[in-house]
């Protein structure tokens, strides 16, 4: 049973919470009222309401097969996530949701994906991921560049190994390391010119600043990838998750209600222009 009222935020109750990094954690929610449907698609959203301190809207970061609960993995960049940060299990936050449009998923079958994911951006791949693991079958191979400032900033780390021996092609990339790290030194997009992808039979999905989806769009559109097949995910200023409000219109678009995720031809004109 979902709320009737999208505005309504409902009770839910943090049952697990994992420190990712120095800043970023994941809360599991399960609603109080058992009955709460908690179905999403990859991609989508919720709105989750700190009591008394304010709303944020937040990617799902779990898995869709899996819907006895909501995953969210969430970044301490202000007021709101820095309450939320600080909370326990047996906590409990309001959550509206989910809302927004999916990755499409349905467009990649018998198609190679390729994920590219700055920072946190991992997160709302990450359904992806266990959605690819879970029907692999439908689809051709599955690529994840993934890339951070450094090793401590990468999140999801414990399931590396796993995702690499399931078939993921897995590569990582940071800023900045040690003489420890043996991975790639350098920005995500240093990766592109090495994939092995076939243009007619490849889709692209995106996430990560816009800045950094700029520079990935570029040596795609090179590799022969159309427009059309990259998808990116749009997270601006994002508050009442219905298109009601404007706050997040871009363009002609809501992101909240026409996005959060967007093929890049509906964007590429208006891409990084700030006054929208």
């Amino acid at each position: 049973m979902k709320s009737k009222n999208s505005l309504l935020p409902v009770p839910y109750r943090i049952v697990k919470c994992t420190q990712e990094t120095s800043d970023v954690f994941t809360i599991e929610l399960v609603p109080e009222d058992s009955q709460q449907s908690m179905e999403f698609s990859p991609g989508q959203f919720n709105m989750l309401y700190q009591f008394g301190v304010g709303e944020v809207p937040i990617s799902i970061s779990g898995d869709s097969a899996k819907a006895d609960r909501y995953i969210h993995t969430i970044r301490a960049v202000g007021t709101v996530t820095r309450r939320m940060k600080i909370l326990t299990e047996k906590s409990q936050l309001g959550l509206r949701g989910p809302f927004g449009v999916p990755w499409p998923l349905d467009k990649a079958l018998e198609k190679d994906i390729f994920l590219i994911a700055g920072g946190i951006g991992l997160a709302p791949l990450r359904p992806v991921i266990y959605a690819y693991l879970a029907n692999k079958s439908r689809y051709g191979r599955l690529s994840v560049l993934y890339g951070a400032r450094s090793p401590k900033d990468l999140v999801f780390k414990k399931e590396f190994s796993q995702w690499r021996k399931l078939g993921v092609e897995l590569s990582v990339a940071v800023d900045a390391a040690g003489p420890s790290w043996k991975g790639h030194v350098g920005a995500v997009t240093k990766l592109i010119p090495n994939l092995d992808l076939d243009p007619k039979k490849s889709l692209v999905m995106v996430c990560g600043p816009e800045i950094m989806m700029r520079f990935i769009a570029d040596p795609l559109l090179g590799r022969g990838i159309a427009e059309r097949d990259i998808y990116v995910s749009m997270e601006r200023n994002m508050q009442c998750a219905v298109g009601f409000c404007g706050h997040c219109q871009y363009g002609g678009e809501f992101i909240c209600k026409d996005g959060p995720v967007f093929s890049f031809d509906r964007l590429s004109s208006t891409f990084l222009r700030r006054e929208f």
